[in-house]
């Protein structure tokens, strides 16, 4: 739950708008095939290339630092004052237009645990982080399983089924509904709320307004009934909020968790059809599931790159000069695969970590992904990915596995898609 948009900008292009600062004819362009079909390849040439830090260019022609060195990410993220998540440092602001496709991910100045530094993020980090400590992780799993189930009910007698769209994309935003306060019946109205977001298509703005309306909604509600659920909790928790403030948190916490579950949950299921080393996850296999859970943040985190920190002043990084207001993004899935430290994280697994849960899949220092909502995804993920196992036991991959598609971006990894086959199943319905 590391990302602060769920807009995938995917490989939106638009023409440069007359940027004067440039890194160069060697800057490493952040779009094209290579990295979703092969980032780690891709990665190597950019360590090979330029080190640990990298000079890219963002689509439009926007200057950037890409920090793919797992010490170097250390650094930055452990150094909150020469690199804080402050994105009104931004140097490039007199030039961006306001329909550059990443601005929703990049983000402005508001009062949000996102989009604040310093202090001011503490005091949000700490009202979401206790609001969220306070579910019941016992509640969570139910929740969960009931879900689930309800999904894989309206799949379960077809014998076929995409895994993305009918399972991993559903499960973690109706989760992530009711946690919050939502009932039932407007947690989907946010599923697609998200989906439109997520595709940054035309109706990604409308989308944005009819998200941040359902949250006025919440919290006007939670006001006048209070619950047992985040909202509430938040709205109990001792320092004063305004409701903006409580209205974009619970937009930022919703959205973090939702297309990035989404897809650890995809990207899991596509690991145990595909490689036999995960095999017995398909039958039943329970400490399997919670192996290919971990292999996947660590070879295919949903969050590739993450968005990211501004130098609050001239300094050095990994020998490049980085210039006050220069734009740092973190390159956390090239940083799990750094060579000069994966040596000394290998525990004997074939990829080299089995559980070594030292990667950075949920960045690292004070804005990374706060543990409560780290737990949390990992009890939507592992849970779905049970009861889906249980429910359709003899899952199978419905075309060949290198004909699987990957979201197009350099920022996501994900599925487009994840075709599969089972032999049809009686809804829970038809057991009571």
């Amino acid at each position: 739950m590391t990302r602060p948009s769920t807009t995938d900008p995917a490989s939106a292009e638009p023409p440069v708008r007359g940027c004067p600062v440039q890194h160069g004819a060697g800057a490493v362009p952040l779009s094209g095939p290579e990295f979703h079909t092969e980032p780690q390849a891709l990665y190597r040439t950019m360590r090979r290339d330029h080190g640990p830090v990298v000079p890219v260019e963002l689509p439009g022609g926007f200057p950037a630092w890409l920090v793919i060195g797992y010490r170097e990410l250390h650094q930055v993220t452990s150094d909150g004052e020469l690199f804080p998540r402050d994105v009104g440092l931004w140097n490039q602001w007199e030039h961006i237009p306001e329909d550059w496709p990443l601005l929703p991910m990049v983000g402005r100045p508001m009062p949000s645990i996102y989009f604040t530094a310093g202090a001011e993020h503490r005091r949000h980090a700490e009202m979401v982080g206790a609001a969220l400590e306070g579910a019941d992780p016992f509640e969570i799993r139910r929740h969960c399983e009931e879900l689930a189930d309800r999904i894989i009910d309206g799949i379960c007698t077809r014998g076929a089924a995409d895994l993305v769209a009918d399972f991993a994309e559903p499960l973690p935003v109706l989760v992530l509904a009711r946690l919050v306060g939502f009932p039932d019946a407007e947690g989907a109205d946010i599923a697609r709320v998200l989906k439109d977001l997520a595709d940054g298509g035309p109706e990604a703005q409308s989308a944005y307004a009819r998200f941040g309306e359902h949250m006025q909604r919440l919290v006007a509600a939670k006001r006048a009934v209070p619950g047992d659920d985040v909202t509430t909790r938040m709205l109990a928790y001792h320092e004063p909020f305004t409701e903006e403030e409580f209205a974009l948190d619970l937009m930022a916490i919703t959205a973090a968790g939702h297309l990035t579950t989404a897809d650890w949950i995809s990207n899991s299921l596509r690991l145990m059809l595909t490689d036999d080393q995960f095999a017995d996850s398909l039958s039943g296999g329970r400490h399997s599931v919670a192996e290919a859970m971990n292999e996947v943040l660590w070879e295919e985190s949903p969050t590739q790159i993450l968005a990211g920190r501004w130098a609050a002043r001239d300094t050095r990084l990994a020998g490049r000069s980085i210039r006050a207001g220069d734009m740092l993004l973190l390159g956390l899935g090239a940083a799990n695969s750094d060579p000069h430290v994966r040596q000394h994280l290998s525990t004997g697994h074939p990829s080299g970590q089995g559980g070594n849960s030292a990667h950075l899949a949920f960045s690292h220092g004070e804005y990374r992904c706060p543990f409560p909502a780290q737990e949390i995804a990992e009890t939507i993920a592992r849970t779905g990915i049970e009861v889906l196992l249980d429910r359709l036991p003899d899952l199978a991959l419905a075309v060949p596995a290198q004909t699987l598609v990957r979201r197009r971006s350099a920022f996501l990894r994900g599925m487009e898609s994840l075709p599969v086959r089972f032999s049809p199943v009686r809804t829970t319905g038809d057991f009571s």
